[in-house]
């Protein structure tokens, strides 16, 4: 038995050694295979970059801005792509961001050349550049419809002195995202290598790699992703299609078609236009305010986010069929997309409106509490104390409820008033006209006395900061708030190196007593004064005011003097749902603003001494906001030079400040 035994133990012994040989035997076999298939994969991506690499340059930018916006350019090279045998490139609209003096491509052989910028496809921020030389090595193109989620995709670029391209591996993690318009890659995509190719492992070139996000289309919206694993290229199938329109020399920009949607949730209900801008292709169609979307280009559309997807990824010039429903009616039209809709311009109607304390909340309509002298109004015979019923057959419910109507209609329209006077209900008719370029010399002020005590939220001259940012703020509150009464507000940045506090609180206190104007007034610490960081931090001051006090939205402002001015209107630019008002002194815009729009209507007060350095500027700035329909007044002081405005200027801008809630 114990031999038996024994031999028992060592059969399974030798069995057992066995069984791990073999274990050992299939590991090895495992990482030899694994091994092997590393060593293939890279072998690939190096030949997939050799093949790719002719038609690969490096490009070199020479001067231009430092900084854009709220984004510091680089100077570093960066890359392109060879497109044609004739000299053409590709690269990506971000690269020449700084509006470089001159460009210098560096072909892969060493050679270089300047280049010329001949045009910007600014839908998908591509830019073409042109040097004078043949016999180019044009890339192959993988064709679109064969990109694939999952396969490899291999970013190139050649920014250094090396013979390869530098290379960063991923797959393709989506197509067609951003509207449509890119291929979405996991590869991590420094801006160094924004215009250079997004390449299967044949060495075919997938795309051109570019910053994109889906809620902006500048140059620079989504280059904060870099290096984050989310990164876009551009079809390179869908360049070449426009690439004879863009070799004359004309920028091609975003298709518009003019409507403007009710819900702005992109996968909720229907989309159903809210609005339709005056002269665009939706208005020329004959769409309505009303109709509901049903298709574009026979493809169905149940939610906005497909409506999107359809029209952001077009450009002007581009033609597209579009059904919409009406009750009952279906309507089919062809539109053919436009790069600018006409500017917005208020329609004006002339009057001020009873604000919710000067009169009981329970009258029908909104009543009249000052009425402008040559207004359309005045000369419909609207009088102080007159109640306004309905607009066209439709009732006014609040103030808010009557200027979304007018911003429906457009100067010079003809409509229909129902009033109220004296017990006696009429109709009268009126002919809509332009906002004044001036401010009355007497606006009634409309704030009632405070007869309660109020111990919060403060009165008077005060201190404070905001949760979250070191950065003070000083402000001043009518020692007679009354939290039933809504209230103005005057947001002041100062210019850098002085927070001028004495001058604000002296010129303005009285003011703020009488009309009912909050003032407030943040500051900053820093040397340099006001910083794009600053943005945000202005943002939650306002915020958290509106919280504690009671304050008219369609009286807000910004208001800024010189350096102070400029930052006043990149926030006013950046946040348009905080301001209905811009007042700069001795200033000028060295940035448009964005498209004046019904949604987000702002005016412009600006002012100038007579012996301003800045003056001309100044008067520069005010034409062109003219001539973009915003409704703007200049003020000029006699005999006064750069500095804050004279007491008599100070009370006009408050007199314009406290009539921002006109109809």
């Amino acid at each position: 038995m114990a031999r038996v035994f024994v031999a028992s133990i060592l059969m399974c012994a030798f069995s057992n050694a066995s069984f791990q040989t073999t274990l050992a035997d299939e590991a090895d076999t495992q990482l030899d295979a694994r091994f092997l298939l590393e060593q293939a994969e890279e072998q690939a991506f190096k030949e997939a970059a050799v093949l790719a690499s002719p038609s690969i340059v490096r490009i070199d930018t020479v001067g231009g801005l430092d900084i854009v916006g709220r984004t510091l350019t680089s100077k570093a090279p960066t890359t392109g792509l060879i497109v044609s045998e004739d000299g053409f490139i590709v690269s990506s609209a971000f690269n020449f961001l700084s509006r470089p003096a001159s460009v210098l491509i560096t072909l892969p052989d060493g050679r270089r050349f300047p280049a010329t910028t001949v045009a910007t496809d600014r839908l998908r921020m591509i830019t073409l550049l042109k040097i004078e030389v043949n016999g180019l090595k044009v890339p192959k193109v993988a064709p679109k419809i064969g990109i694939k989620v999952g396969q490899w995709s291999i970013a190139l670029g050649r920014t250094y002195d090396s013979a390869l391209p530098s290379i960063s591996v991923g797959i393709v993690s989506a197509v067609d995202r951003i509207w449509g318009k890119a291929i979405q890659t996991d590869a991590k995509i420094s801006p160094v290598n924004y215009g250079g190719p997004l390449v299967d492992t044949e060495g075919r070139v997938m795309g051109i790699l570019v910053p994109l996000s889906p809620q902006g289309n500048t140059e620079s919206a989504g280059v904060e992703w870099y290096d984050s694993g989310i990164g876009f290229a551009i079809s390179l199938e869908d360049v070449y299609a426009v690439l004879d329109r863009l070799k004359p020399g004309k920028d091609l920009r975003p298709g518009l078609s003019g409507v403007a949607i009710k819900s702005a949730d992109l996968y909720a209900v229907q989309p159903v236009i809210d609005r339709v801008r005056y002269d665009s292709p939706a208005y020329k169609a004959g769409f309505k305010a009303g109709d509901v979307i049903e298709t574009v280009n026979g493809q169905p559309i149940k939610r906005l986010v497909q409506l999107f997807d359809q029209l952001k990824s077009r450009l002007e010039g581009d033609t597209l069929e579009m059904t919409v429903s009406r009750g009952d009616e279906k309507l089919t039209e062809r539109l053919t997309l436009v790069g600018e809709l006409l500017p917005y311009e208020i329609a004006f109607l002339g009057v001020l409106p009873h604000r919710k304390t000067d009169s009981a909340e329970t009258e029908p309509g909104i009543g009249v509490r000052f009425v402008y002298s040559d207004s359309p109004a005045a000369s419909a015979g609207i009088k102080i104390g007159d109640r306004l019923l309905k607009l066209n057959g439709e009732a006014i419910g609040s103030v808010e409820n009557l200027r979304d109507q007018l911003s429906r209609l457009r100067p010079e329209a003809n409509i229909k008033l129902e009033i109220i006077r004296g017990g006696q209900t009429s109709t009268i008719n009126a002919t809509l006209g332009f906002v004044p370029q001036s401010v009355p010399g007497q606006i009634p002020a409309a704030v009632a006395a405070n007869t309660k005590k109020v111990e919060e939220p403060k009165t008077g001259r005060f201190t404070g900061k905001v949760d979250g940012y070191e950065d003070e703020y000083w402000a001043f509150v009518p020692e007679s708030y009354a939290p039933t009464q809504s209230y103005g507000l005057l947001v002041w940045l100062h210019p850098t190196n002085t927070t001028m506090e004495a001058t604000l609180y002296r010129e303005w206190k009285t003011i703020c007593e009488q009309r009912g104007i909050i003032l407030l007034a943040p500051k900053t610490s820093t040397r340099t004064g006001w910083t794009p960081n600053h943005s945000e931090y202005i943002q939650d001051v306002v915020s958290d005011f509106k919280k504690k006090y009671n304050i008219d939205n369609s009286r807000t402002a910004v208001h800024g003097l010189a350096t102070g001015g400029e930052f006043a209107a990149k926030v006013a630019f950046r946040f348009p749902e905080l301001f209905r008002g811009i007042a700069l002194a001795s200033v000028a815009l060295k940035n448009p603003p964005p498209e004046h729009s019904p949604e987000f209507q702002v005016q412009f007060h600006l002012i100038y001494g007579e012996r301003d350095p800045a003056g001309p500027f100044v008067q520069k700035t005010a034409a062109g906001l003219s001539r973009l329909k915003f409704p703007v007044t200049l003020r000029k002081i006699e005999g006064h030079r750069a500095g804050y405005p004279s007491a008599d200027a100070v009370e006009e801008m408050a007199r314009w400040l406290d009539a921002l809630d006109r109809l």
